[in-house]
């Protein structure tokens, strides 16, 4: 097996973790602040743990095994979700939320925009680039509304 495989699953169950601690301190907030980032993150993961599946299979996994270190990966979204309720302050849960939302939010913040602007700067046709800066702001149209409702 190669180490790619080993280090995907590295890095997907920290991702997961960060995931957790996402959603756990989102419901924190309120219920609807909850809902909101559990939906917002599964839309994020099913094509995300497709690809990390891909890349176990390209790696040496067979399917079962690469199913079976994907669904391992997701502990780490437990131990996330688990390490955010135990991190709340004996005077509420804004003492938890005040650091945790801005750091979570912060990671994915980062690995968005790490992955998207490198190609924005490499893309030769303008009306591409045009159409992914219109998408990425069309994203956070819709969180803004999401947030106002």
């Amino acid at each position: 097996l190669q180490i790619s495989g080993y280090l995907n699953l590295l890095a997907n169950t920290i991702d997961n973790f960060t995931h957790g601690l996402a959603v756990a301190a989102s419901f924190l907030v309120s219920r609807k602040v909850g809902f909101l980032t559990t939906v917002a993150i599964l839309l994020h993961e099913i094509p995300h743990e497709v690809g990390d599946f891909a890349i176990l299979l390209r790696a040496g996994f067979d399917r079962w095994s690469a199913a079976k270190m994907q669904l391992s990966t997701a502990l780490g979204g437990i131990l996330g979700a688990c390490f955010a309720i135990c991190a709340q302050s004996p005077k509420g849960a804004g003492e938890t939320v005040v650091w945790i939302l801005p750091f979570s939010s912060g990671g994915f913040l980062y690995i968005a925009l790490v992955n998207v602007v490198p190609d924005l700067l490499e893309e030769k046709n303008p009306w591409n680039s045009l159409q992914q800066i219109l998408l990425l702001c069309t994203g956070i149209i819709v969180m803004v509304l999401l947030a106002l409702t």
